[in-house]
């Protein structure tokens, strides 16, 4: 039985209220397919794609998916089937999950794929337990099925940051696009998946009820693993040191 996801709601209700913003450089440019785009233009929609799902930093020739590509231009899939495509290729796994704990690789396709930043910390964790139940495939496609994602992208528009929300400070935000971290395997190890930490001792905790009680037989084993015997020294002696007539005692008749 698969379990339904964690309820999560959004940290204010106007994050979910469409923006009236200026018109200006900061708005998206929306891509999509819905008027039969020609050779030129499906050449930028699906460039608007990769950009989107594989960042500024990771659109690299041997990250390109030829099929995929051919599919969208011929009409064989959707828009929508091949932003599913590239999330779930083998390069944006290898250079994205593979290099990031659950919870930022939730954090990084929410904003990718649904186009908005995460709600809280526990739409990281509701979504990360689908990841752990599903498997990243399934992950993917529940972002792709949801109806936030139909109603706001449908079959044929390729995702866009719906919304840069300015912090308080006079700079705009970061576009999702371009967080991209990428660890090596010395930081992979420094934030713990997983993490190796040397010690002296090993320290291990034991519940209070896993504790054995009086009369345990296991309170005899650490007694007696805690007992030092002490080692007698023996005094090697050699047949020829001895003086046999010295320890025989003399008898009278």
């Amino acid at each position: 039985m698969a379990l339904p996801l964690l309820s999560y709601t959004p940290t204010s209700f106007n994050t979910r209220v469409a923006g009236y913003e200026v018109p200006g450089d900061e708005q998206p440019i929306i891509y999509t397919a819905e008027n039969m785009p020609s050779g030129s233009e499906w050449d930028t929609l699906i460039w608007a794609a990769y950009r989107q799902i594989f960042s500024e930093h990771q659109i690299l020739k041997y990250n390109r998916q030829t099929f995929l590509e051919s599919q969208l231009k011929f009409g064989q899939i959707t828009v929508r089937d091949f932003i599913r495509g590239l999330a779930t290729s083998a390069p944006f796994l290898e250079r994205n999950f593979q290099t990031n704990n659950n919870y930022r690789f939730v954090e990084m396709c929410v904003q990718r794929i649904l186009g908005r930043d995460v709600y809280s910390e526990r739409e990281k964790i509701a979504w990360s337990i689908v990841v752990v139940n599903k498997g990243v495939r399934g992950f993917i496609d529940e972002l792709l099925d949801s109806d936030e994602y139909l109603d706001n992208f449908g079959y044929d528009t390729v995702p866009y940051q719906r919304r840069r929300v300015l912090p308080q400070r006079n700079e705009g935000e970061t576009p999702f696009n371009l967080k991209t971290p990428r660890y090596d395997a010395y930081h992979r190890n420094q934030l713990g998946f997983p993490q190796m930490i040397w010690q002296t001792s090993v320290r291990r905790f034991v519940p209070q009820e896993k504790q054995p009680k009086a009369g345990d037989p296991r309170n005899f084993l650490n007694m007696a693993k805690q007992v030092t015997p002490s080692v007698n020294t023996v005094t090697r002696v050699s047949v020829g040191s001895i003086n046999i007539a010295t320890m025989v005692p003399y008898r009278k008749s």
